[in-house]
């Protein structure tokens, strides 16, 4: 097992002084609201261990916002637990329900950390590329492969909406074919819904807890880090029903056992107002749309960005020595020579798929979008 490329990329940008739109994370602070409610929970003298499920206000008001935007109610009791980040809570539900041998339907590209975890879990891995080869680099969900890579041994499939590294969205008409794809059958959904408030131009997020027979076989994973600009804090939520979260618990109380105490506080009383999230899409897109009009003045060829904050570039136009790198060699060549990082869509495919095709974040600062498109225009 390698050092994965995020890392790799970090520390190459930290050591060129590049603009780093590689790895997943904000240069800009969250709302100091947000910061006070945590020092107050501290100075409250909320310090001790929690609950291991999680400080109960904090669930309550997960499940409030899940039947509010979604119109699922799950039990804060049973059915929601606070985790130590999203990849904790991949890691730990597929602990939960994987056995040696099982199966595990994986689509890619996908976050590095799902196959890593299944491998962990005695599992094996089952790779359908997303889009089809009458639509290249629509990375769009392929039912048909998805049916076909089914067999009895398949215990559960991860999905990702919206999607890293592709910031593809999936659609209802999504949702109703996997629900009747799964209907017959008693595969589980891990639904990595991180970016959940990260979907533009008019479009709503199609949660699995919009959808009963999806939701009923169901781990939806979100993150308070990136909803709330706070990635460092390491804190999200599973959401799933009683019987499933009961297996998810007994991990959960032996892998971390439970989660910072004051955060958990001062994000309970921060989400009694949702206007922090319910304004992420605008707040996005905006800065999306920036970068966006940037690059269209470069010969990198844009892919579609209909959620997270990712923007995919075909680099197969730029001119010689970049256009025959690989994927991998031509992000360490623009952080090294131009002076921006990104990170190689390869990197999210089993075999290394090299499409010509790098991945920018876009969740930064406006100075920091300019520099970064500003250094890009030399190409």
């Amino acid at each position: 097992m390698g050092t994965t490329i995020f890392t790799v990329m970090s520390a190459l940008a930290a050591e060129k002084n590049a603009v780093n739109l590689g790895q997943g994370f904000p240069d800009f602070e969250g709302d100091p609201r947000l910061v006070d409610a945590v020092a107050d929970a501290m100075r409250k003298g909320l310090n001790q261990y929690p609950l291991m499920t999680g400080v109960p206000a904090l669930r309550q008001a997960v499940a409030a916002k899940i039947a509010a935007l979604y119109g699922h109610a799950y039990d804060a009791n049973s059915e929601i637990t606070i985790t130590a980040g999203a990849t904790q809570a991949i890691l730990t539900a597929i602990l939960a329900v994987v056995h040696p041998g099982d199966e595990v339907i994986v689509l890619e590209p996908c976050y590095d950390s799902y196959v890593p975890n299944i491998e962990l879990a005695g599992g094996v891995v089952v790779r359908v590329p997303l889009g089809s080869s009458s639509e290249p680099g629509s990375f769009q969900p392929d039912f048909d492969r998805i049916a076909a890579a089914l067999t009895p041994k398949t215990r559960a499939i991860i999905i990702n909406t919206p999607h890293n590294p592709s910031a593809t969205v999936w659609s209802r008409a999504h949702m109703e074919k996997l629900q009747a794809l799964l209907a017959p059958t008693n595969v589980l959904v891990i639904a990595d819904e991180v970016y959940e408030h990260m979907v533009y131009d008019g479009q709503q997020h199609e949660s699995v807890a919009r959808y009963p027979g999806l939701a009923a076989r169901s781990f939806i994973v979100s993150s308070f880090g990136k909803t709330y600009h706070v990635t460092g804090w390491k804190v999200a939520y599973v959401a799933a029903p009683a019987s499933l979260m009961a297996e998810f618990r007994k991990v959960h109380q032996f892998n971390v056992f439970t989660v910072n105490t004051p955060v958990q506080h001062g994000l309970a009383t921060y989400m009694a107002d949702p206007q922090p999230y319910l304004t992420l899409p605008a707040f996005y897109q905006r800065k999306r749309d920036l970068f966006r009009a940037g690059l269209a003045k470069t010969k990198f060829r844009l892919l579609p960005s209909e959620g997270s904050y990712f923007q995919c570039v075909d680099i197969s136009q730029l001119s010689v020595p970049e256009r025959n790198l690989s994927e991998a060699d031509f992000c360490l060549w623009l952080t090294a020579e131009i002076g921006v990082a990104a990170i190689p869509l390869s990197a999210f495919y089993g075999n290394g798929h090299d499409q010509k095709v790098i991945r920018f974040c876009y969740a930064k600062k406006d100075e920091t979008l300019q520099l970064a498109l500003e250094r890009l225009s030399r190409l």
